[in-house]
C-alpha cells in the first residue's frame, strides 16, 4: 500500500479563492496512504476509535500534509448527528465543538467531515472565499445540517447562487437496507421522500438512496450540488464501513475525512 493518501476530488471544488494568491484545496480521503493495522488498515483518522493514538495522529498529519495545512490546523469536531454548525477562526483548544458541520473564511484551516458510511459534504464559494464541510449522516440531513451550513457560509459573506457542494463517498443504495420505522420517519416529514426508497424484498424493509436524498437537498436549498456516487460499503479496500463492521461483528472500525482549506500560494 502507498504512503501517500491519494484522495478524491470534484471538478466542483477546484479553483481560486476570492482573493488574488489564495486557491481552495479540497480531498475526499480514503483508506489509502496511512499507517493504521488490522481493522484499522489505512489512513484512518478517528480519534474515536480503539486505533493505535499515534497512528491517528500520523495518519492526520498525512491528511494535512497533502492539503498544506499544519497538522494541528486539520480541524473536526465531536460529531453527534445534529444540524449544528460551528463557524472557525482559529483552531481549537482540547475540546472539540459537539456539532457536524463547520465553516470559515480564514486561510491555513482545513475543515474536515468524519464518516463511514454516513455523508461527507463539502462546501465552497470561490468568489467570496468561504468553505464550508458538513456530516451528514440520514438524521443530520433530515433534520437540517445542509442548509445550516448553507445559512452560515453566507453570513461570512457567500452567496447562495455561488455556492457549489459535493457529497464524498457514503453507503449506497444497494446496501443500505432499512426498516418500516425509518421508513415512516421519512414520510413524516414529507410524505414525496418515499421516492427516495425501493423495496428491498425482504417483508416491509425498503432499500434508501442517501446519495440521492442529499443531493436533491443541496439542490432544493438553491445550490449547485452533485455526489461522486461512491459506495463505502462496496469498496473495502477504498473505505471503511460502519455498517459492513457490524454485518461482521467486528469490535470497531475506522473512519476516513473529507476536508477543505483556503491554502495560499
Amino acid at each position: 500500500m502507498t504512503d501517500k493518501p491519494q484522495p478524491l476530488h470534484s471538478p466542483l471544488l477546484h479553483g481560486p479563492a476570492g482573493k488574488a494568491g489564495y486557491r481552495i484545496a479540497h480531498g475526499f480521503f480514503n483508506r489509502i496512504g496511512g499507517v493504521s493495522e488490522g481493522i484499522y488498515a489505512g489512513l484512518n483518522v478517528g480519534s474515536g476509535s480503539n486505533d493505535n493514538p499515534a497512528h491517528v495522529a500520523e495518519n492526520r498529519r498525512r491528511v494535512a500534509e497533502t492539503l498544506g495545512v499544519a497538522p494541528d490546523h486539520l480541524l473536526t469536531v465531536h460529531q453527534v448527528h445534529s444540524p449544528d454548525v460551528v463557524t472557525v477562526r482559529e483552531p481549537f483548544g482540547p475540546e472539540r465543538p459537539k456539532a457536524d458541520a463547520m465553516v470559515t473564511n480564514v486561510p491555513g484551516i482545513a475543515i474536515g467531515a468524519l464518516s463511514a458510511d454516513c455523508g461527507p459534504v463539502l462546501f465552497a464559494d470561490h468568489k467570496a472565499g468561504v468553505i464550508g464541510s458538513a456530516h451528514a449522516g440520514w438524521r443530520g440531513a433530515l433534520s437540517g445540517v445542509l442548509e445550516n451550513t448553507i445559512e452560515a457560509m453566507i453570513a461570512l459573506g457567500a452567496r447562495r447562487e455561488n455556492i457549489v457542494a459535493v457529497l464524498g463517498p457514503a453507503i449506497g443504495p444497494d446496501h443500505y437496507e432499512v426498516g418500516p420505522e425509518f421508513y415512516q420517519q421519512f414520510l413524516s416529514h414529507n410524505v414525496d421522500y418515499a421516492r427516495y426508497f425501493a423495496s428491498s424484498g425482504k417483508d416491509e424493509h425498503k432499500m434508501f438512496d442517501l446519495w440521492q436524498f442529499i443531493a436533491d437537498r443541496l439542490n432544493a436549498a438553491g445550490v449547485r450540488g452533485e455526489a461522486l456516487r461512491q459506495c463505502t460499503y462496496a469498496d473495502e479496500a477504498r473505505f471503511y464501513s460502519y455498517r459492513r463492521t457490524t454485518h461482521r461483528k467486528e469490535p470497531d472500525y475506522g473512519r476516513q475525512i473529507a476536508a477543505i482549506a483556503i491554502i495560499q500560494d
